[in-house]
């Protein structure tokens, strides 16, 4: 029995050896990928500071303002480097100042930044362009303004001259005789 033991032995040997090699190999863990954080979002950029709306407060604070320190405003902004935004600054001083050709020195500085190519004049180009045709209708009523006025003189002189010719006519009237009654003339034939 031993015998058949010793033989038993190998042979079951054998089979638990040919088990493990018929049983599959353990699965490989997939390999772990570390994904990287998605990007951040971009983030827009700031806001392009708003350079107009300081210029709407400095103009009503021009508003404010009486001849003279109208005059010494022009003149420090005159002292100042040359830019779109001291054109500007210089054109609203202008449009409120009463000096004969400054509504059209006005326009000219802010018709100036409008067509201006340069980059740092984009912010003031809108801005421009509505006070530069506020001076031009401005200036298209002053004219229209100086032209009624003109055509008022006239007609107060006309207006003159005939009373002058009729307060000459009633005095020619009271020298003249007094004509007879149409009645009078009547009775005589």
């Amino acid at each position: 029995m031993k015998s058949n033991a010793v033989l038993f032995l190998p042979a079951l040997l054998c089979l638990t050896l040919a088990a493990c090699a018929l049983r599959p190999p353990p699965p490989v863990p997939a390999p772990v990928v570390v994904l990287a954080p998605p990007p951040p979002a971009p983030v827009p950029p700031p806001p392009p500071p708003d350079e107009v709306g300081p210029l709407l407060n400095y103009h009503q604070s021009l508003r404010r303002m009486s001849q003279g320190e109208l005059i010494k405003e022009l003149s420090g902004l005159g002292l100042q480097q040359r830019s779109p935004r001291v054109a500007t600054q210089m054109g609203m001083a202008l449009m409120l100042t009463r000096g004969s050709g400054d509504l059209a020195r006005a326009q000219a500085l802010l018709d100036s930044v409008a067509t201006a190519a340069e980059a740092d004049a984009a912010p003031f180009k809108a801005l421009a362009t509505l006070l530069s045709s506020n001076c031009a209708e401005t200036r298209r009523l002053a004219e229209h303004g100086d032209k009624l006025a003109a055509q008022l003189k006239e007609n107060q002189r006309r207006t003159e001259q005939l009373n002058e010719m009729l307060e000459g006519l009633k005095n020619i009237e009271r020298t003249l005789p007094a004509r007879p009654a149409v009645g009078a003339q009547a009775g005589v034939k």
